[in-house]
């Protein structure tokens, strides 16, 4: 499986003032840090190897997560320095850490689809960059992407249009190359350069079936907590079920 870098360097100034002591990534998610329960998910689905691209408060996540090796992955750390260096910028820095090709993960985004799935579409594009969007229709947020046929037509988070259905899921694959063209150590955006790249026709879609769950909002987090609540108590009702069974 791609290895994943993971973006929790930002200053998440919208769910201040619990962020000014601790960063998002480690916000307590039904009695545990939200990064826990990514990293384990990230574990389900066959990823072994994560690059956490940190940067405010990031010496606590790293303090928190180690190694990785009680997840039963291998992690390591890309810190931004003493100035923030955007997303693009983070990954950036981050390459000599990372494969080739990659996986880019928001780290507020905790999303359910088949990693799997995701790497074979992107092997199968023939396209040094894809993005995975979900048909949003402005439910969750507003819609920010225009798709067809595999391909990203225009990416937005500004200037929305009609045609725009479907909304940036949350993890992206790409290859080394599109990163090696942004200038070291300056700052740049991820959303900005997919804009770019999807203008160009150079960004391949997957769209993906589940909702996808986010902690950047109150409503967010409440969200995501009943999520994993009723995930937990299906799986408790199962292993009721199968113990009946025996």
């Amino acid at each position: 499986m791609l290895p994943c870098a993971i973006l929790c360097g930002g200053l998440a100034t919208r769910l201040r003032p619990i962020t000014e002591k601790i960063p998002k990534s480690l916000i307590p998610i039904n009695g545990e840090p939200f990064i826990a329960h990514q990293l384990r998910l990230l574990r389900s689905n066959d990823v072994e190897k994560i690059v956490l691209c940190v940067g405010h408060l990031g010496e606590m996540i790293q303090k928190f997560v180690g190694p990785g090796t009680d997840y039963g992955l291998r992690v390591s750390y890309s810190f931004d320095g003493a100035q923030l260096l955007g997303t693009a910028g983070a990954i950036r820095k981050a390459l000599p850490l990372l494969g080739e090709p990659f996986f880019v993960l928001y780290g507020d985004s905790y999303l359910t689809c088949n990693y799997g799935e995701v790497a074979e579409a992107f092997s199968s594009s023939n396209s040094d960059a894809l993005m995975t969007i979900y048909r949003n229709e402005d439910r969750f947020d507003t819609s920010n992407v225009e798709a067809d046929r595999g391909l990203i037509l225009r990416y937005d988070k500004r200037n929305r249009v009609s045609r725009m259905h479907h909304i940036d899921y949350g993890l992206s694959a790409f290859k080394q190359s599109i990163f090696r063209e942004l200038p070291e150590n300056e700052v740049s955006d991820l959303s900005e350069l997919c804009q770019k790249l999807a203008a160009s026709g150079q960004l391949a879609g997957y769209e993906v079936k589940e909702r996808f769950y986010e902690i950047g909002s109150e409503k967010g987090i409440q969200d995501l907590e009943r999520y994993l609540t009723e995930s937990d108590t299906r799986k408790e009702k199962q292993s009721g079920q199968t113990a009946t069974k025996i």
